[in-house]
């Protein structure tokens, strides 16, 4: 499959060359859909479940309105709540955050290694108390955690596992995909993702019957049987037109995946030695949602490389912790040094599956040159 963009700018991500490529496919699906006029629920969105599923190996998936959902009706159904901690890394989205907070718990955030982005396992101990009840290991820019690690960690203090895969659709730890080691997982398929839709949708996987069976409910206003509520719940439900679109995408997913890592290991032979790269480990433990450089001053870099036809990002400019919406949790600077310093310097670079060899060299370069 060739996908490419315009000559002049390389983008950030390249969502229309993935619709002109698959047009035809797309547009016959959701014409399926309102044929049916089965837009909620229904056996499209049980279609891509069952397949998502598989592809994960695991029991269970169920379609939820977001990824943000799909964390909060995992705690709700473990029973984490008011009163509880959830343990959860200091660099990651706000959604790893609301999920926890949504649900009445308390994130307790533990600082990140400056190598891999991801949760610092030498902090993590002292954190935990006789409140906490979870931790949320957060696979993030499509890194799979030490999740042998972790769950050793998790057994050792009786906390429930609820990882944050929302950016690791694919990837794998060992033998066992992510998503699959906890006792639910969050996916978000949020259109720019590995494996991404037409607008919101998410997922919760897990391979407990019993979770699965509450989490069903809990999405559909606590209901198991139309108009009848045994449990309080909402409304979170995967619609038959965006499951229609991920079963599409999910059959190049694997190759989305490798093309990415791919790309990395590209960017990294042109930058090493010369740039603050990140690792590049054995596909597929990461499947590059994202491509983190470090660089000194940042914004310079940015519009430097935008002069030059290059889109970057910015995952994410502002930690957590300093958010003023989430001042209530406590947290002042200095408290995690590490996600500070990534906060202040990361920047992301074009990725997306299939770049040419052309504008990986045209990002490479141009990254070279900005930062001297």
């Amino acid at each position: 499959m060739t996908f490419s963009s315009s000559p002049q700018v390389v983008p950030f991500v390249d969502l229309k060359s993935d619709y002109r490529q698959r047009q035809s496919e797309y547009l016959a699906a959701i014409d399926a859909v309102c044929s049916q006029s089965a837009f909620v629920l229904g056996e499209t969105v049980e279609r891509f479940e069952r397949e998502f599923a598989e592809y994960l190996g695991a029991k269970h998936c169920i379609g939820v309105a977001n990824g943000t959902d799909a964390l909060t009706l995992s705690y709700r159904a473990l029973g984490i709540g008011k009163g509880d901690e959830v343990i959860v890394p200091a660099h990651t989205f706000i959604a790893s955050l609301i999920g926890i907070l949504e649900a009445g718990a308390t994130p307790v955030l533990v600082d990140v290694d400056p190598d891999t982005f991801l949760l610092d396992f030498s902090k993590v101990e002292s954190l935990v108390t006789e409140r906490t009840k979870a931790i949320c290991p957060v696979h993030l820019y499509g890194r799979v955690c030490d999740m042998d690690r972790l769950i050793d960690f998790a057994e050792a203090h009786n906390l429930r596992i609820v990882e944050d895969a929302a950016q690791a659709h694919g990837a794998r730890w060992g033998e066992k995909a992510a998503g699959t080691f906890g006792d639910c997982a969050g996916f978000s398929f949020y259109p720019a993702k590995n494996l991404g839709c037409f607008g919101d949708g998410g997922a919760v996987v897990t391979n407990d019957d019993e979770l699965a069976r509450t989490i069903r409910a809990l999405r559909n206003y606590g209901s198991e049987v139309k108009y009848h509520h045994p449990l309080q719940g909402g409304n979170s439900r995967l619609d038959s037109v965006q499951a229609a679109i991920l079963s599409i995408k999910l059959q190049t997913l694997e190759a989305g995946n490798k093309s990415r890592h791919d790309t990395a290991r590209a960017y990294s032979q042109f930058f090493e030695g010369r740039v603050a790269i990140p690792e590049v480990p054995s596909f597929p433990q990461h499947v590059f949602h994202l491509y983190v450089i470090r660089v000194k001053d940042r914004e310079q870099v940015q519009k430097k490389l935008l002069a030059r036809g290059v889109q970057t990002g910015i995952h994410y400019p502002v930690p957590n912790h300093l958010q003023k919406g989430y001042a209530a949790l406590g947290y002042r600077k200095g408290d995690f040094p590490e996600t500070e310093a990534l906060c202040s310097e990361i920047l992301s670079l074009p990725m997306f599956p299939w770049m040419s060899d052309e504008q990986i060299e045209r990002v490479a370069n141009g990254v070279l040159e900005a930062v001297g």
